[in-house]
C-alpha cells in the first residue's frame, strides 16, 4: 500500500440533512486501513523512540561505568540504541505522510459542505450577508480551521500515545520518582481549562474582525470605479487599516495569553525538574537505582514533560482556538434556510398558467414594509404580459416569487394550479427561466454561458437560440466564435450582447414561462432595437415583461400596472390610455421626457 499516494478524495455529493450538527472531528473521514496502519507506527514510535531509547542511552552509561571489564553491555546497548533511532525515523516520515492526507481530505470536505450549504441558503441570506463575509469563511476561515485542527488532532493523538507509553516505561524504571512527577497533572489541567476557554473566545473575535477587513478590502476593489470617480481610495484605505488594527490588539491579547501559558508551563516544570534530581541523587546513593536508570528516568520525563505540555497546554489551548475559528464555518454549514426547496412536483408537461391570489410579501431584512399587498392577477398559457409602475411599486418582486427567491407572507402564487413551492427546485427553474436588467456572464465562452447547467447541450442546440435571441451574427463575428472567451462578468461583450446571450441561456431550457427583469433598462436605442426584436421572436412561451418603456410594454397583450405593491389597473395598450389612469399619465410623462422610473429597480421594490 503506497501510503503517500492520495487515490481518492471523498467528496460530499449531497447536503447533509437539514438541522443536522456538523462538527470538525466530524469531518475526518479517514481510511480505516490508513487508520489502523497510522496507530500501530504511533505505537511502535512511542516505545521505540520515546522509551527504548532513553533506556538503552542509560545501559550505554552504565556500559562506560563497566567497560574497564568488559565492552560487551556497551557494544550491545549503542547497537540497539542505533536500530530504536533508525526505526523512530522510519515511523515518523509514515506519520507526517499519513496526516497530510488526512489534512487535504479534511479541508477538502469542509469547502465542498461549506459551499453546498451557502449554494442552498435563501436569497434573503445574501441579503444580509455581504460576499466578502462569505468569500473570508470560504477561503481563510477554512484554511485556518484545516492547519490548526488537523495539524493538532495529530498532536493530540501522538503526544496521548506518547504519554502512556512512557508513563509505563517510567512506573516500570521507578514508582517513587513517577508519582513525583504525576503530582503536576491536576493542576495543569485546571490552567488548560481556564487559558482555554480564553483563548476560544479570542479565535472567534479575531475571526469575526478579519471577516470585517475582508468585506471593507471586497467592496472596495469590487467598485473600484465608483471609489476613483469620486476619488475616496484614502478613505476606503483607511477605513480597512482601522479594522486591522483592530485585528492586530486582538492578536496582541492572544499572545499575551500564550505567554503566560508558557510562563505557567515553565515554571511547573522548571520546579520539578528540580525536585525530581534531588530525590533521583538520594535514590541512587541508597542503591535504590543506578546512575543510568536516572539517567534514563530523566530522559524519559523530559519526554513525558514534553507531550503532557502538548497535550494538556498547548494542544488543548490550540484546539479551543481552532474550534472558535471554526465556529462561523460550522453555523454555516449547518444553518437552515429558510426558503425550503423541498418540493417533488415535476409534471411531464407544464402549460405556463400563472396565477396572484391575495399576495403580500416583504423582505426579510424589512419585514414591516410590504412591497406587494393583495395582489391577485393571472396570466394565461402563451400569452404576453407586461408588468409596469414606478420604480419601487413592487414589479421586480412578483419575479422573485415566480422564480421561489422568497416566500409570500399570505397568500399564494400558482404555476399550472399549484403552489410554486410544491414544485421540485430543478424541474422549476428549468422550465420557468429568468433574465435580469443586468444579466451575470462567467468567465467561460460563450457556447458555455449559453449551455449553462446543463449536460452534453450540442453547438447545434446552442445556435439555434443564438439565433431565435439574435445573438448568433454577432457571435460569429468574435474571434473564436462560441469559443471566445466573455471576462470577468462579461466584461468583454456590451451591454446589449450580453442580454442576448442572456436570452440565449433561457430559451435554451425551451420553459414553459420566460421572465424578462427590466432586460432592455439599461441599453442604447440600437442595442435596446436589437434585444426587443429577440424578445418580439418569442413563440411558445408565456412571457411575463417588467418593463416601463413604451416600445417594450405597447405590443404585449395585457399590461398589469403596480402601484405602491397594488394591482391598479389592467388591460391593452389602447384601453388604458382611454382609461387616463396611471398608466396613461406614465406614458404622457415618458413621451415628454419626464419619466423619472429609467433607474434600475431595486431589489426591494
Amino acid at each position: 500500500m503506497n501510503f503517500f499516494q492520495i487515490k481518492h478524495v471523498e467528496i460530499p455529493h449531497q447536503n447533509p440533512p437539514l438541522g443536522s450538527k456538523t462538527t470538525p472531528f466530524g469531518c475526518l473521514r479517514v481510511n480505516w486501513g490508513i487508520s489502523a496502519n497510522f496507530i500501530a507506527g504511533l505505537w511502535f514510535n512511542a516505545f521505540a523512540g520515546d522509551s527504548f531509547i532513553p533506556y538503552y542511552a542509560g545501559q550505554v552509561i552504565d556500559g562506560i561505568n563497566k567497560i574497564h571489564t568488559s565492552q560487551d553491555q556497551f557494544i550491545y546497548a549503542i547497537t540497539l540504541m542505533a536500530i530504536c533511532t533508525a526505526s523512530r525515523a522510519a515511523c515518523y516520515a509514515m506519520r507526517t505522510g499519513l496526516f497530510e492526507i488526512t489534512k487535504i481530505k479534511f479541508n477538502v470536505r469542509v469547502r465542498n459542505l461549506l459551499l453546498r450549504s451557502i449554494t442552498r441558503q435563501e436569497i434573503g441570506f445574501f441579503d444580509s450577508v455581504k460576499t466578502g463575509e462569505i468569500i473570508s469563511r470560504l477561503s481563510a476561515d477554512t484554511t485556518i480551521t484545516t492547519v490548526m485542527f488537523v495539524n493538532n488532532v495529530k498532536v493530540l493523538i501522538a503526544s496521548f500515545v506518547r504519554v502512556v507509553a512512557v508513563l509505563a516505561f517510567m512506573l516500570w524504571l521507578s514508582w517513587r520518582l513517577s508519582i513525583l512527577n504525576l503530582i503536576m497533572l491536576p493542576i495543569i489541567a485546571v490552567v488548560s481549562k481556564v487559558f482555554g476557554g480564553y483563548l476560544k473566545k479570542v479565535a472567534m473575535e479575531i475571526r469575526t474582525s478579519f471577516a470585517r477587513a475582508n468585506e471593507v478590502a471586497d467592496e472596495t476593489c469590487g467598485n473600484i470605479r465608483t471609489v476613483r470617480s469620486f476619488a475616496n481610495e484614502d478613505r476606503e484605505c483607511e477605513r480597512y487599516g482601522e479594522l486591522l488594527e483592530d485585528t492586530y490588539k486582538l492578536h496582541v491579547r492572544k499572545a499575551l495569553l500564550l505567554g503566560s501559558f508558557v510562563l505557567v508551563e515553565r515554571s511547573f516544570d522548571l520546579g520539578l525538574l528540580v525536585l525530581t534530581l534531588y530525590y533521583g541523587g538520594h535514590l541512587v546513593m541508597t542503591n535504590t537505582i543506578t546512575a543510568g536508570e536516572l539517567v534514563t528516568f530523566y530522559l524519559c520525563k523530559n519526554r513525558f514533560r514534553v507531550s503532557l505540555g502538548k497535550l494538556t497546554v498547548q494542544v488543548y489551548a490550540k484546539l479551543m482556538e481552532a474550534l472558535g475559528a471554526s465556529i462561523k464555518v460550522i453555523e454555516f454549514i449547518d444553518r437552515v434556510p429558510k426558503v425550503r426547496n423541498g418540493g417533488r412536483l415535476a409534471p411531464s408537461k407544464l402549460r405556463g398558467s400563472i396565477e396572484f391570489k391575495n399576495v403580500w410579501m416583504s423582505y426579510p431584512t424589512r419585514r414591516r414594509a410590504h412591497v406587494l399587498r393583495d395582489v391577485s392577477f393571472k396570466v394565461s398559457p402563451g400569452e404576453f404580459v407586461a408588468l409596469v409602475g414606478p420604480s419601487g411599486s413592487g414589479k421586480s418582486s412578483c419575479v422573485n416569487l415566480l422564480e421561489h427567491f422568497y416566500e409570500t407572507m399570505s397568500g399564494q402564487v400558482l404555476l399550472d394550479g399549484h403552489p410554486i413551492k410544491a414544485y421540485d427546485h430543478k424541474f422549476l427553474h428549468r422550465v420557468v427561466s429568468l433574465v435580469g436588467q443586468e444579466p451575470v456572464l462567467f468567465a467561460r465562452s460563450i457556447k458555455d454561458n449559453i449551455s449553462y447547467g446543463l449536460d452534453n447541450c450540442s453547438l447545434e442546440e446552442v445556435q439555434r437560440v443564438a439565433r431565435q435571441a439574435n445573438a448568433h451574427q454577432f457571435i460569429m463575428e468574435l474571434p473564436e466564435g462560441y469559443e471566445t472567451g466573455t471576462g470577468e462578468k462579461g466584461m468583454q461583450l456590451s451591454g446589449g450582447q450580453k442580454q442576448r446571450v442572456a436570452i440565449a441561456r433561457a430559451l435554451i431550457r425551451r420553459p414553459a414561462v420566460l421572465l424578462l427583469d427590466e432586460a432592455t433598462s439599461a441599453l442604447d436605442a440600437e442595442s435596446e432595437q436589437m434585444v426587443q426584436q429577440a424578445i418580439n421572436n418569442l413563440d411558445g412561451h408565456t412571457v411575463i415583461v417588467v418593463a416601463h418603456r413604451l416600445s417594450t410594454v405597447e405590443k404585449a397583450d395585457r399590461i398589469i400596472v403596480i402601484d405602491k405593491g397594488r394591482v391598479v389597473e389592467q388591460g391593452r395598450h389602447k384601453e388604458l390610455m382611454q382609461r387616463e389612469g396611471t398608466y396613461a399619465d406614465m406614458v404622457r410623462r415618458q413621451l415628454l421626457g419626464l419619466d423619472t422610473s429609467d433607474d434600475t429597480e431595486a431589489d426591494d421594490d
